[in-house]
């Protein structure tokens, strides 16, 4: 009762904030690892494997108070097909940057003193003592701007189209709870299969 909070797009707000801190803290800890343990600590399908039972438990945290659409381009589709009122956007949006920036800056002093020896107290972007992929994604260095924007853009669509037909009361609609397993799946399946070019 102490710990209610009366204002729903409020709760809404701090849900999306804690379900992207817990998407990424736990996303990004698995490429931490792999990095910083240069690959004998997991690689690729780890990776997509934490980011697929990350999805999943961040859905299970937040989705029953917010509908944990834990990425702005999620909270955009929602408001463009009016299944949710724009007022929600601006407000998603920085609520899930927020908790994405919280759950990398826990993982970054998680993992401080082994990022700082990494590379002998130095810090690089890339190459092969770079550490910025641990929280962001870059192009390869055989992409081109265009087809960038493309890799983006096509995985991001089929995130999107999953995800409303997971939800969609008139599809054939998964069993009551098993949602966040299967958005978990989804992006477990994206990042097998798109995740070359960006990561």
């Amino acid at each position: 009762e102490m710990l209610h909070i009366r204002y729903r797009l409020l709760r809404q707000a701090l849900a999306e904030c804690l379900g992207t801190l817990i998407l990424v803290m736990f996303g990004c800890g698995s490429v931490a690892q792999v990095v910083l343990s240069r690959g004998t600590h997991g690689g690729f399908l780890t990776i997509n494997l934490a980011f697929g039972f990350a999805v999943t438990l961040a859905i299970l945290v937040a989705g029953q108070v917010s509908g944990a659409h834990l990425n702005p381009a999620v909270t955009f589709a929602m408001c463009f097909l009016a299944r949710e009122p724009w007022i929600k956007l601006p407000i998603y949006a920085l609520a899930q940057t927020l908790g994405a920036f919280l759950g990398a800056g826990i993982i970054f002093r998680l993992y401080y003193d082994a990022i700082w020896a990494f590379a002998d107290n130095q810090l690089f972007v890339s190459g092969p003592n770079g550490t910025a992929g641990i929280f962001a994604t870059y192009p390869s260095g055989h992409l081109d701007m265009v087809n960038g924007f493309f890799d983006q853009f096509i995985g991001t669509a089929a995130l999107i189209v999953c995800v409303l037909a997971i939800v969609d009361p008139y599809n054939n609609p998964v069993p009551r709870g098993l949602e966040a397993f299967t958005v978990g799946f989804v992006v477990l399946v994206i990042g097998t299969s798109m995740g070359f070019n960006y990561g």
